[in-house]
């Protein structure tokens, strides 16, 4: 099976930069990326309503772009996570997460037992690339690859961020910055101090476990100032604000 080159990195300390995906599910996207120098594609799953056929071709797109796919599933649920994982997901993020019990329960679906729930589908689906190998070695390089990526969003998650970072198996502890402000009552209010304390709250969690702390960047400003803050996997901007800032700026030069 393909190894993930950024789950070792990060369990090490290291960074990784790569973007995010709403809309643009193109045979060519994985391979622009990568000669963008991304590192990995997050593919939204929960907002942009993309089902899981045409992220079985951007999966495989990926492999072969040499940029590793993660999957931001529409939910909490086995059948997301296993699926998206069994169609060549190297990772998985979940939305909304708010409790140790409910991080427990997502590291219990994306493991095969007796680690977790996951169930063992090989040689015929595109996780394993179809090749040969045993059971137990394709298990074992699953669980080695595979990131689990929490993504806390709510007061009640940041509340409970130590323990989530605490639970055996998560990766990644991921910044849901606007859904955060809202949750707070502060919608978009990022320069509040209320949430510059959730913030803070999140990367110190990640630093106490030995986790990465992970964030979506919508400009360079941000980026640095997060790279800053001690945010090791950066998702710089999304295929559709990408596009849409650098044709804005374009045609108003054009205007000038």
């Amino acid at each position: 099976m393909r190894e993930n080159p950024l789950k070792p990195r990060l369990a090490a300390g290291g960074i990784a930069f790569g973007t995010m995906a709403f809309e643009f599910f193109t045979s060519g996207y994985p391979a622009i990326c990568a000669a963008a120098g991304a590192e990995f594609i997050l593919y939204d799953m929960e907002h942009s309503g993309v089902g899981f056929e045409p992220m079985k071709a951007q999966f495989a797109l990926c492999h072969g772009a040499g940029v590793v796919p993660l999957a931001r599933v529409p939910a909490d649920d086995y059948h997301f996570i296993a699926r998206a994982l069994d169609i060549g997901a190297m990772g998985v993020m979940l939305p909304m997460v708010e409790t140790a019990d409910a991080a427990r329960a997502i590291v219990a679906c994306t493991r095969y037992p007796p680690a977790g729930r996951r169930g063992a589908a090989f040689n015929v689906v595109p996780h394993d690339d179809y090749g040969p190998g045993t059971p137990a070695e394709k298990m074992a390089a699953a669980h080695a690859r595979t990131l689990t990526i929490c993504l806390v969003e709510t007061v009640k998650g940041i509340e409970n961020v130590d323990a989530i970072a605490a639970v055996d198996g998560v990766d990644i502890v991921w910044l849901g910055h606007f859904d955060l402000t809202s949750s707070m009552g502060i919608p978009g209010a990022f320069d509040d101090p209320r949430f510059h304390a959730a913030v803070d709250a999140l990367v110190a969690a990640c630093r106490r476990h030995g986790k990465t702390a992970g964030f979506l960047a919508g400009d360079d400003a941000a980026a640095a100032s997060y790279r800053a803050k001690g945010f090791r996997i950066l998702a710089y901007g999304t295929d559709v604000t990408l596009l849409q800032g650098a044709l804005a700026r374009g045609l108003h030069g054009l205007r000038g």
